[in-house]
């Protein structure tokens, strides 16, 4: 998780790890020991190593011990589902929601596909249209507020039903299609092989991308559910693949890069959370520029100059 800098379905309200890892240990390329940062809150002292190396996927050194940030157990919690005709409005509920300052624990999109796949696996029997998952957390009557209020953003977007609950049980029942999404994923299609990609983009250009993203896919005639961490922008696409067909190997190829362009020119990043690794390295110039990742070289040479962390990765 921290080596590429990943987040989850909490991340909206408490932050990926780049927020919450305070300090590291980690081993150099040579051998020492370094620490990242002291116990203190905050500093202003020197380079951010901490976040130099959040996110450096191994290439820079190996992480052996970590400092997290704790957060309290929120005194109550609230969870909510509700559908809507399109991932458009279900993005720009989710995008209003944001915006109109309703401390949202989760939101996630399963769109209208997802929710096929997860009815299928799961048993159930949810309307196939696109959906959103909340949680909110917070106080007894909070919780109570922040589900209404998003209930009435939710009906100006078309939701044609909205559920919430406080009960542990019901919670859990109403993310069950969330959680079994993985294995869902995977025993849909016999035979194929789930490739899944992810792009970030500004939450403000969040509809345009899914919705370009669902065309793209129909397009290519690939079977790919969409999920998404709506609230900060993210979302993934699971590309179901035959692969003893070349010729879908190649569409599903062509739709990732496509993808990462789209995110790129909305003013996104080609990975929100799943990292470059060897796949994505060829979009690091066009995201940051030559300038950025001729300094991104120059940290890699420097740490690491006989190139023995994750060779090939990244840079």
């Amino acid at each position: 998780m921290a080596s590429t800098g990943a987040s989850g379905t909490t991340t909206v309200r408490y932050g990926t790890m780049k927020d919450n890892v305070l300090s590291l240990k980690v081993v150099l390329p040579n051998g020492e020991l370094m620490t990242t940062a002291r116990r203190a809150r905050k500093t202003s002292a020197g380079y951010d190593l901490t976040r130099l190396i959040v996110g450096a996927e191994g290439t820079l050194g190996v992480i052996t011990e970590l400092t997290l940030k704790l957060h309290g157990i929120p005194e109550a919690m609230s969870a909510a589902v509700c559908r809507f005709p399109s991932v458009d409005e279900a993005c720009r509920a989710a995008i209003t929601a944001i915006q109109s300052g309703i401390p949202i624990a989760r939101v996630e999109l399963l769109d209208e596909m997802q929710v096929r796949v997860s009815n299928a696996y799961s048993k159930l029997n949810l309307p196939e249209q696109p959906m959103l998952f909340l949680e909110f957390h917070g106080s007894e009557t909070g919780v109570a507020e922040q589900a209404t209020r998003f209930g009435e953003i939710a009906t100006e977007f078309g939701s044609g039903g909205f559920e919430w609950t406080r009960a542990p049980e019901d919670r859990t029942r109403l993310w069950q299609a969330r959680h079994d999404m993985f294995w869902a994923i995977t025993s849909y299609r016999a035979g194929a092989k789930v490739v899944v990609t992810d792009v970030c983009v500004p939450i403000s250009r969040l509809a345009e991308c899914v919705n370009a993203a669902k065309q793209e896919i129909e397009r290519a005639g690939l079977i790919a559910p969409i999920v998404g961490h709506v609230g900060d922008g993210n979302f993934h696409a699971s590309l179901m693949v035959m692969m003893d067909d070349l010729d879908e190997i190649a569409r599903a190829k062509a739709f990732i890069e496509r993808l990462a362009e789209l995110a790129i020119a909305l003013d996104g990043t080609c990975t929100g959370e799943h990292g470059i690794g060897e796949g994505k390295k060829h979009f690091l110039v066009p995201e940051f520029g030559e300038a950025a990742v001729g300094v991104m070289r120059t940290l890699k040479r420097s740490f690491d100059p006989d190139d023995i962390m994750n060779p090939g990765k990244v840079i």
